[in-house]
């Protein structure tokens, strides 16, 4: 049996390739919808793509599935759950008619070559969850090697059962979803300690709030020291557990649970690749209009500072850009991108995981000084200036940090707004008067200034955030004893 984790470190995301050596057939679980990477590697070690499986409907990036589909792959997804959550694109393939498919119930099994895969329903993260345990009958095992728990059990902690209220806007549904969760963990326990887990997501992902930094782990190993799964001890001391200190979900994971189960836009990437857009030149980027287009500005936040299209937002090609991209950017918006020519294709990329497709065109960032007057600063100052402006000004200090993270101490009459959760709620920040944003360190307020001057907004980024906030507090206490 040949399997490979395929990550994805930016959205904290694991796909699993398995194959059959001796037939030379594989399957995709979990895909991301950039799917040529698992046909390569697939063919690199003498394996072809014949079937692609999901775990769940996901809310944190386009599934691959129904590209692989397109491309002939037989489909496996869960038929459990309620009416809500039920695939709908499995009959609309392509000019006309249905993708080969089979629909999942607890205990049903196919096989794949000689390797066979059980499904086992395991609600609460969501109501559809299945994991599936693989056996590799044509190597002689009779009992299964691991399992790919998808969104259920993490390294260090479960899938998070609020998303379906937090995320998709189901009111009422997270109280019932952890206590779903509850039952699925009872019967996690009655698993063989020796099966190894083979996780959906790593340390990074905003589908649980603890997650390990190690790729995988065994049952075993997670009924000892995973918290999540220690905390089930009790019903209401697990409900209030799971339930407690959430993070903000990405302002972009509802339209991926809406597009998850509609079916995300076939873009042709199967056998193919990913097409990169055209270059513009010097007098076509400085006639873009950061109101109409989002301008996606990877340099760094001096470069930024220093010098930007107006309206464009600061998102850094880093392992938060995917998150922040599907929280900034507007659905449906066309994309420019202001990015190095070595990273265009990996920028491409990244935004065709969380579902924005129409990328106009990029410009080379050594090349900003070829536009010439037409590029605007950002406003950013010290612990010192802001302290006189909030003295003579009476600006509105905006905290962007998560609500844990605000809650632990924050600047005396600051408002708390997640930056991922910040476009929906540019309501809530008053454009009568100077605003002054901060987070941690001064990297995600820099990223929520971006967004808001491309709204119109007066604002001032807190250099340094409140590391910087409070070691000046510490000094000037110091000073006064």
């Amino acid at each position: 049996m040949f399997m490979r984790m395929v990550y994805d470190e930016k959205l904290a995301e694991a796909a699993y390739v398995i194959g059959c050596q001796r037939t030379g057939e594989a399957i995709v679980i979990d895909p991301e919808r950039d799917v040529d990477r698992y046909e390569r590697l697939a063919a690199a070690n003498g394996l072809r793509i014949v079937a692609v499986a999901e775990t769940h409907i996901h809310a944190d990036f386009l599934s691959g599935a129904r590209e692989l589909a397109e491309a002939g792959a037989m489909v496996y997804v869960s038929d459990e759950g309620d009416a809500d959550w039920k695939y709908a694109w499995l009959d609309k393939k392509t000019g006309g008619g249905s993708y080969r498919h089979r629909l999942l119930k607890d205990g049903e099994t196919f096989r794949v070559g000689g390797i066979e895969f059980r499904a086992v329903h395991t609600p609460g993260h969501t109501p559809e969850h299945m994991c599936f345990m693989v056996t590799d009958r044509g190597g002689g095992a009779d009992r299964p090697m691991g399992v790919a728990t998808g969104d259920f059990v993490f390294v260090g902690d479960l899938g998070r059962p609020d998303l379906l209220e937090s995320a998709a806007g189901l009111t009422g549904k997270a109280d019932a979803s952890a206590h779903r969760l509850f039952g699925t963990v009872r019967r996690f326990m009655e698993w063989p300690d020796y099966l190894q887990v083979w996780p959906g997501h790593g340390a990074g992902s905003a589908c649980g709030k603890a997650l390990g930094a190690v790729p995988t782990s065994t049952v075993g190993y997670e009924k000892m020291f995973n918290a999540s799964v220690r905390a089930a001890a009790d019903e209401a001391e697990f409900v209030e557990f799971i339930l407690d200190a959430q993070p903000e979900p990405p302002l972009y994971f509802s339209r991926m649970k809406r597009d998850n189960k509609r079916g995300p836009r076939v873009l042709g990437i199967a056998g193919k690749g990913v097409a990169v857009p055209r270059r513009l030149s010097a007098l076509e980027m400085a006639g873009v209009d950061g109101r109409e287009t989002a301008i996606v500005d990877t340099r760094s936040w001096a470069e930024f500072r220093g010098g930007h299209v107006e309206g464009s937002l600061h998102l850094p090609l880093a392992n938060t850009f995917g998150t922040d991209a599907g929280s900034l950017i507007g659905e449906g918006e066309g994309v420019v991108l202001v990015v190095e020519g070595a990273r265009v294709e990996e920028a491409v990329r990244d935004l065709l995981r969380i579902g924005i497709d129409d990328i106009r065109g990029w410009f080379e960032v050594g090349e900003m000084g070829a536009i010439g007057g037409g590029l605007v600063g950002m406003d950013e100052r010290s612990v010192g200036e802001v302290r006189a402006m909030m003295a003579d000004e009476g600006p509105f200090v905006l905290d962007v940090r998560r609500g844990t993270e605000f809650k632990e101490g924050h600047i005396s009459g600051a408002v708390n707004i997640a930056h991922t959760r910040l476009l929906s709620r540019l309501s809530e920040v008053p454009r009568d008067r100077p605003v002054v944003v901060n987070c941690r360190s001064g990297a995600r307020s820099a990223r929520a200034c971006s967004l808001l001057a491309r709204h119109g907004y007066s604002c001032t980024n807190l250099a340094g955030g409140m590391l910087a906030w409070e070691k000046d507090a510490t000094e000037r206490a110091a000073r006064a004893g």
